[in-house]
């Protein structure tokens, strides 16, 4: 569930950015609404179910000349901010702390506010949802997951200290009428409205790409969730439509989730951190009591410190952003988490019992 909405959030914020830029070039004539952000985010999700359907076979060679424009383009966004924005003393850029949500407490609105950006660090197992179509996937993918994880962390670390330094006034970006901080900081920099629109277009290329692959990732996993009749509906959504080869039902799916996109940004991150700590605490079970041993000396510590690290998202995940909390500004994600929980185990008791097979059974395994 966690990659479905996710796909769905991620897609919203194309939407966000895509507005952003229509904001900035339009300052006067375009009135923002809230249903613009409806039908953008539908045509996003249509280009990318769309893309990812017509063009699978394809998919390998886009993503390796998206890795061009990954890299050049940090170099395109951080070297115009190197040479034109105003840059912030050390001091008050490292330890000048703020707080804009209310909260008197800065370690508490610190410890919220980190929700949010620690989603971006659980999209790089998307590669393991599609172990199942890659030869000997347990040497690859763990490679894969090193060579992607670890030049991504000192990039991003290059950007995130680019940007505070560069970031100007805080008060001036958050109150920005794109409604994009990152956007507004651009502009300031560059005072140019055709350099800003180059620099936010890479990032909103960039999201678009990851769109399309998690729709590759989403749609994979749903499929094999079908496939084990683990769903309402499995045995049309397990089907795989001869010439294409590829999970269409599935895909197709993704279309029906739009409306959900307003609300899941908040779902998202509480619903992925739920998916990483039950996982691992099963997994340091299973090792303290059976003598299986995990690749590694460092194995059983290394998944014992990541639910201990975990945890107070799971927490801080159901906390509101801001204070005082109108209905507007209520974090719903413990609510959806709640219903569909409810519902999940509703469905397991009455039914899916009765028709589920353990996905062992219908693995096979080559020597």
């Amino acid at each position: 569930m966690g990659w479905q909405v996710y796909l769905a959030g991620l897609c919203f914020m194309v939407c966000s950015v895509i507005q952003g830029l229509i904001v900035l070039n339009n300052l006067e004539r375009y009135v923002y609404r809230s249903w613009h952000e409806t039908l953008i985010t539908i045509a996003v999700i249509l280009f990318v179910v769309l893309f990812n359907t017509l063009l699978a076979r394809r998919l390998p060679l886009i993503e390796g000349l998206l890795l061009i424009v990954h890299i050049g383009g940090l170099l395109a966004i951080i070297i115009p901010l190197w040479v034109l924005a105003p840059r912030g003393t050390a001091h008050e850029t490292l330890f000048n702390f703020t707080t804009t949500g209310g909260w008197d407490n800065l370690g508490l609105a610190a410890l919220i506010g980190m929700v949010n950006p620690i989603g971006v660090l659980v999209g790089y197992d998307s590669a393991v949802h599609m172990s199942e179509e890659v030869h000997d996937a347990s040497f690859i993918l763990p490679q894969a997951l090193i060579w992607s994880v670890v030049p991504n962390g000192v990039m991003a670390l290059v950007m995130g200290v680019t940007f505070v330094f560069c970031i100007g006034d805080i008060d001036d970006v958050l109150a920005s009428p794109t409604y994009e901080p990152f956007v507004q900081a651009f502009f300031n920099a560059t005072q140019s409205y055709a350099g800003t629109t180059v620099m936010a277009f890479i990032i909103l290329f960039m999201l678009t790409a990851a769109c399309i692959s998690e729709v590759a990732t989403a749609s994979r996993q749903l499929w094999s969730f079908a496939r084990d009749n683990r769903l309402p509906f499995s045995a049309w959504l397990s089907q795989v439509t001869p010439g294409w080869n590829i999970p269409l039902h599935t895909r197709h799916l993704r279309l029906g989730r739009h409306q959900l996109a307003s609300v899941v940004n908040q779902y998202r991150v509480l619903r992925r951190a739920q998916r990483h700590q039950f996982p691992r605490h099963a997994v340091v079970a299973l090792l303290l009591h059976r003598d299986d041993q995990l690749s590694g000396k460092y194995g059983l510590a290394i998944n014992i410190v990541s639910p201990c690290f975990v945890l107070p998202l799971l927490f801080f995940a159901t906390w509101p952003l801001a204070t005082p909390v109108t209905a507007a500004g209520f974090n719903w994600s413990s609510v959806m988490f709640v219903s569909i929980l409810l519902i999940a185990l509703v469905y397991y008791v009455l039914y899916a019992r009765h028709v589920y097979t353990g996905p062992v059974v219908l693995v096979k395994r080559e020597d």
